[in-house]
């Protein structure tokens, strides 16, 4: 080879250095190899993060919001709690969220927990809509999903089908895709324990959270709850009995029951002789 070509050949290696702003390789499988060192989980989370996100105007859902009301640290306050609680060697990460009986705020307890955990760095979250008989989570993105957790149970319809990517956060929504009036035996079923193990096993910073039925009426959230790692309790004020409350309680101490979230409650502050609510 001529000087005066190994002088072009030079000049155009540092060339395509420059252009690309990538060091030169002669053996450039080692750069593609760089280039798709990211982990399945960095790349999920990179895909989930790439989505436009669903918009949600509901004044009762303020962790979707950017701003650092009083209400959304609460539920930050509850995030940093829970993963306190559910850090171990073996990944505690499917958790149950029900209540004694209705309108106690379940749902809405569930939807801002998983947002609330979805904008932490660490984390992805599934949010699985499990109250068959009356699904409410979907309306609260607005939307109205043509299959659900009912078609994977009934139809073995895949997985993949049925999830919805909200663009919130690391967020990932399961809807029921349809209301049942006795959902117990798909609940029970081995389907449902495979699909729980599933969700469990197929990432390990996924946190996935199961809103149920009210477990006062219904058997449904005390089958789930053994299928799953831990329960959350969510109380409104004034609105279940005491006896009744206690009672569900009792029946829940054996299912790895993490707490109880008090929710609605009334505090009077005496300030300059004025109360605030």
């Amino acid at each position: 080879m001529s000087r005066i070509e190994d002088a072009l050949k030079k000049a155009a290696h540092r060339k395509r250095t420059m252009t690309t702003g990538l060091e030169a390789d002669p053996d450039r499988s080692v750069l593609k190899a760089r280039v798709e060192q990211k982990t399945p989980v960095a790349k999920a989370a990179e895909f989930l993060l790439s989505v436009a996100p669903i918009k949600i105007t509901n004044a009762l859902i303020p962790t979707v919001k950017e701003e650092k009301t009083i209400a959304a640290e609460e539920y930050n306050k509850l995030r940093s709690a829970i993963i306190a609680l559910t850090r171990s060697d073996k990944p505690l990460n499917t958790m149950l969220v029900t209540s004694t009986v209705s309108e106690e705020g379940k749902s809405m307890t569930s939807l801002n927990l998983a947002i609330a955990l979805a904008k932490e760095q660490d984390h992805t979250v599934l949010l699985v809509d499990t109250d068959l008989r009356r699904p409410s989570l979907h309306r609260y993105f607005g939307i109205t999903p043509e299959c659900g957790l009912v078609h994977c149970l009934r139809d073995n319809l895949p997985l993949e089908k049925a999830l919805i990517k909200t663009g919130i956060g690391k967020l990932v929504f399961l809807p029921a895709g349809e209301a049942l009036r006795d959902p117990l035996d798909l609940l029970s079923s081995r389907r449902m324990k495979d699909i729980i193990g599933e969700l469990k096993q197929r990432y390990d910073d996924r946190y996935v959270i199961f809103d149920t039925p009210p477990a006062s009426p219904f058997s449904d959230a005390g089958v789930l709850a053994a299928m799953v790692d831990s329960t959350l309790f969510v109380v409104r004020e004034g609105k279940a009995s005491k006896k009744t409350l206690l009672k569900t309680l009792e029946e829940f101490k054996a299912m790895n029951l993490l707490g109880v979230v008090y929710n609605d409650a009334h505090t009077f502050i005496k300030k300059q002789d004025y109360y605030y609510y």
